[in-house]
């Protein structure tokens, strides 16, 4: 009973437009105050402040910082113009440049909003140029995107981690395989529509024009090799990764000449609060956390799922439809932070991996990104196109079964997302 009623006093505040924060965060304290009292509240602060200054934590300020650096350095242009010399020769290659810079950027900043934002403005306006329909440039770039959290470094994943208690490394590159099958399949939908549609092939494979670009952007392969070589190798933990992103971020535009610093002002800002809600959000949820832990409900819940079934490919049945779900109405850092640490004590009692099951919720809460009505990334590359949401979403269709195709492989074929991280850590 005392769940239902903290439940309904969240939904009710949230449906008041009350911020998700301070609706997790007073619900937190109606909890304390129903089961301990007053003299529950004396370390309040305390404990929120502590909850939302995790080290892991500090690495999603520096990968978004990071990404905002390359986007202003002049590397975003460079990597198109290589993936466009690559790749483009394609029939419909302007899409599948597209999917493989978001390949690129997604190893960099870590968000998707971010990733469709900066690489949106760039290719929905040109895809459009090359007749291209505005639903599909739309469509492929934000599906693209949503690789943006799935391929390392993921801030969901270090959400996720915190929330969980895991390693934050292990989930960055069990993330590694998903997010190349991702990619191979969204560049496989590309290429299927653009046979149906006749769309335009931009020119011939040039190894001169390749090799020039490889040139011109090979800086910019820096950035993957520090971060993803740094962890996998490791060298270094994600957050110390983070900060070597930012520092070889900043060498490469110094390297270019091109900074924009206006750009790189805006993109700072925006970064600066988007961290802002994420870190809000951790300290609310340290309140309702510790209601849920004294009031024994995650335990109660795993008991009450155990009694139902004991097949952990149930429960992860049931869990990915729940998380499908909760992604329409939910951005993937309330998501992680309002349901994982109630689901938590039932995948351990089922022996289900910590980690494989981040990586379960992380594919759960990309797909969530591009479904409306809250579809962020979507809506974002909505707003670039100029295209009506549900003219993207009906030619997305395609995509998000793509990811659906990936979450179900990696749900049910753990070795094949696990098997990196078998190789590097256990």
């Amino acid at each position: 009973m005392l769940i239902f009623i903290i439940l309904m006093a969240v939904i009710g505040l949230i449906c008041l437009n009350v911020p998700i924060a301070i609706s997790l965060a007073l619900a937190g304290v109606l909890g304390l105050l129903i089961t301990e009292g007053p003299s529950s509240l004396v370390t309040v602060a305390l404990d929120m402040y502590d909850g939302s200054t995790k080290f892991s934590l500090i690495a999603i300020p520096m990968f978004v910082l990071a990404g905002a650096i390359m986007n202003a350095g002049g590397v975003t242009r460079r990597l198109i113009e290589f993936v466009s010399a690559l790749i483009g020769a394609v029939r419909g290659g302007l899409a599948m440049v597209s999917i493989g810079v978001s390949l690129f950027f997604a190893e960099i900043s870590g968000s998707a909003v971010a990733d469709v934002a900066a690489l949106g403005s760039i290719m929905i306006p040109e895809m459009k140029k090359r007749g291209y329909g505005a639903p599909f440039a739309a469509a492929v770039t934000s599906s693209s995107a949503s690789l943006a959290i799935i391929i390392p470094p993921s801030i969901p994943m270090i959400l996720y981690a915190v929330s969980a208690n895991t390693s934050v490394e292990q989930l960055f590159v069990a993330g590694f395989i998903p997010g190349l099958m991702g990619a191979i399949g969204l560049m496989g939908v590309s290429w299927w529509f653009a046979r149906r549609y006749n769309l335009p092939v931009e020119e011939a494979f040039n190894w001169p024009r390749l090799r020039h670009a490889a040139i011109e952007a090979g800086p910019t392969f820096l950035l993957p090799i520090i971060i993803l070589g740094g962890i996998f190798g490791g060298f270094v933990t994600a957050t110390e990764a983070a900060g070597l992103a930012v520092l070889a971020a900043i060498g490469v535009g110094i390297w270019y000449r091109e900074v924009d610093f206006r750009q790189l002002h805006r993109a700072m800002l925006e970064g600066g609060m988007q961290t802002a809600v994420v870190m809000v959000l951790v300290a609310a949820s340290v309140l309702m956390g510790g209601f849920l832990t004294r009031a024994q409900i995650p335990q109660e819940l795993a008991a009450q799922m155990v009694a139902f079934t004991d097949s952990k490919y149930v429960i992860l049945l049931i869990l990915n439809v729940f998380f499908l779900i909760i992604g329409f109405f939910l951005h993937s850092a309330a998501a992680i932070i309002l349901v994982v640490p109630i689901v938590v004590p039932l995948i351990q009692q089922v022996g289900i991996d910590p980690v494989h099951f981040g990586l379960v919720v992380t594919l759960n809460l990309a797909i969530g990104q591009q479904t409306p009505p809250v579809a962020s990334v979507l809506i974002t590359a909505c707003s670039i196109a100029r295209a009506n949401i549900w003219e993207v979403t009906r030619v997305n269709l395609p995509f998000i079964a793509v990811l659906v195709g990936v979450l179900l492989i990696c749900t049910y074929v753990p070795a094949i997302p696990m098997f990196l991280v078998e190789l590097f850590y256990r």
